[in-house]
């Protein structure tokens, strides 16, 4: 990654030596809904088509509830509902995403009491919902498989180990038959072999895949011994007499990182072989690659001819798939770089680091959609964006008005964000665990999770983008996409005969910077009833809404007129994101 190293012995420092902050009362968002008053669990994060979902609720269902089964706002099934857990089996198609709703009726007026999102696909690259993993201490496996569990709850579908290895050149400690039980990464943390098989097997016990993290191009300075050779290396000069190298401080770190040339057909064979030997000793799912960016400098091959190296990745990634066929392949594309071509190489979803001068709000949507053409909308993306950055120098809290919003931004535009694992990050060193959530990111975010899930045949599943003509009645003021400061921001997207319609709630907000450095992201106002009008494009069908900030994603159909192709509708309730659905 760009900056992974820099100042990360700083970073371990203040991870343990930080002045904890006061920590400021936590808001409820407006809408909050009834959906909180049990909690409510699948058994996995994703489902083969035919199998069958194990639910459980704590407390048990009150006597008289139900449980109802949606397909975006369609029912596909409904059931009464006794104890505190059941079976039920969706339908057989591939790649769609359920709601399950479990409510009550209380004086006539129907009450959610909880819900949870469903995600049945048969390959979990096509709606990635990617965590990470970081440390690898002594655990038991009580320890682990709460980490996953919790994982779990948000339906994270795949993990990224990082820095699980031994060494960038020489991943894995020992041989295959006789792996190193304890060995030290680079900045000499002790990492448990045994645990990073735990956490693998409790991963894979909830449907849930294990990727082994490396940087694609990374060797340290004694790399010579276990057969790297000069020639494979990149050099700042034509006479080769400085390889390009990651300069670390020493200590902690144990070693600088030099760099190899991607597109040296002997460093792919190399790095192909280092990648089988993990394969034998973990059940590994597939290679997460990263690389460090534009190096912003001339590079040269051993030979003296000048590199290129965003066009390197492409042949490196169709090496190390061709060694591996039956692996998954993801590469960091850090701000950005050299992604046209990742994304015509053999990867199974895309990923971005994102850094300037993608700092606005504006610049994540821009991002996927650059994707989405990159990949001519075969690949889906997750960007890798550290929220309150500064503000995770010293110990504290998220602020939850930040990452909600730019959630729900990323969400919108059919991204996922890479953010949880055995903490969230605010980092790009991935064990930095400075900030904590707060309960009311907890249980928002599980909301925001079970939404992305339910909904991902609407937001990540094909459509073509556009500006669909809404008005409204003077409570909120509407303006077409990028957000404006005081606006409510509107981002349309045709899919089939739907008009998917979004709203983006920056009325309140204090930036447009989405990474809110220092943490003063404000809660937006939450507004009900809202009238609104729409210029339709034929007879609408029906009309729908569903907000991860509103009876716990639920859809509800809403009530509208049509004369001629102006629609008129109430929303009910508007706080960070509302989405509309007009179905022709």
């Amino acid at each position: 990654m760009k900056i992974r190293y820099i100042g990360a012995f700083m970073l371990l420092w203040l991870v343990f030596t930080g002045c904890k902050k006061d920590a400021v009362a936590p808001q409820t968002p407006g809408g909050t809904p009834a959906a909180t008053k049990l909690s409510i669990q699948t058994d996995q994060a994703r489902y083969h088509p035919g199998q069958e979902v194990l639910f459980t609720i704590n407390p048990s269902a009150p006597t008289g509830a139900m449980v109802r089964y949606k397909y975006l706002n369609s029912v596909v099934g409904e059931s009464g509902l006794n104890g505190s857990s059941w079976q039920w089996t969706p339908p057989a198609d591939d790649f769609k995403g359920y709601m399950a709703e479990v409510y009550q009726k209380v004086d006539g007026q129907e009450q959610i009491l909880a819900s949870i999102g469903i995600d049945v696909s048969s390959n979990w690259t096509k709606f990635p919902r990617y965590g990470f993993l970081s440390k690898f201490p002594d655990m038991s496996e009580q320890s682990v498989g709460a980490v996953i569990d919790n994982l779990n709850r948000y339906h994270i579908n795949g993990l990224q180990f990082y820095d699980w290895h031994y060494k960038h050149h020489q991943p894995l400690a020992g041989t295959p038959q006789n792996p190193v039980p304890i060995y030290q990464d680079i900045i000499n943390r002790d990492i448990y072999f045994a645990t990073i098989q735990k956490y693998i097997d409790a991963a894979h016990s909830r449907n849930i895949e294990a990727m082994q993290y490396n940087l694609v191009f990374g060797a340290l300075d004694n790399a010579a011994q276990a057969g790297v050779a000069a020639e494979w290396y990149l050099y700042k000069d034509a006479n080769r007499d400085s390889k390009d190298k990651h300069p670390l401080p020493q200590p902690p770190f144990i070693s600088d990182i030099f760099l190899l040339n991607p597109a040296n057909p002997a460093w792919q064979q190399y790095l192909a072989g280092e990648n089988k030997k993990v394969y034998e000793a973990l059940p590994f799912d597939g290679f997460h690659m990263d690389q460090l960016g534009n190096r912003n400098t001339p590079l040269y091959t051993w030979e003296g001819a000048s590199v290129d190296l965003a066009a390197t990745y492409q042949p490196l990634i169709e090496a190390v798939k061709a060694a591996a066929p039956e692996k998954y392949h993801v590469m960091n594309a850090v701000s950005q770089y050299g992604q046209e071509g990742i994304a015509q190489a053999p990867t199974d979803f895309l990923y971005t680091e994102v850094w300037s001068p993608y700092d606005g709000f504006a610049d994540l949507g821009n991002i996927i959609k650059d994707n989405n053409t990159f990949s001519n909308n075969t690949k889906n993306t997750v960007l890798a964006a550290y929220m309150n950055y500064d503000l995770a120098n010293n110990a504290g809290y998220f602020n939850t008005p930040a990452v909600l919003l730019t959630d729900a931004v990323i969400f919108a535009f059919g991204g996922a964000h890479l953010e949880l694992g055995e903490h969230m990050l605010g980092k790009e060193y991935f064990p930095n665990s400075n900030l904590s959530m707060k309960e009311d990111l907890k249980k928002a975010l599980t909301n925001y999770y079970d939404f992305m899930v339910a909904y991902q045949n609407l937001l990540r599943d094909g459509g073509t983008f556009n500006n669909p003509p809404i008005s409204n009645f003077g409570q909120i003021s509407l303006n077409q996409w990028p957000p404006q400061l005081g606006q409510v921001s509107v981002v349309g997207k045709r899919v089939g005969n739907r008009q998917v319609i979004h709203l983006l709630n920056f009325t309140n907000a204090t930036t447009l910077n989405w990474r809110d450095n220092t943490g003063t992201q404000a809660y937006p106002q939450a507004v009900k009833d809202v009238g609104l009008n729409l210029t339709a494009d034929g007879q609408v069908r029906k009309l729908w809404f569903a907000s991860p900030d509103f009876n716990g994603g639920a859809s509800t159909e809403l009530p509208f007129t049509q004369t001629g192709n102006r629609v008129t509708f109430t929303l009910p309730s508007l706080q960070f994101w509302d989405m509309i659905v007009v179905e022709y």
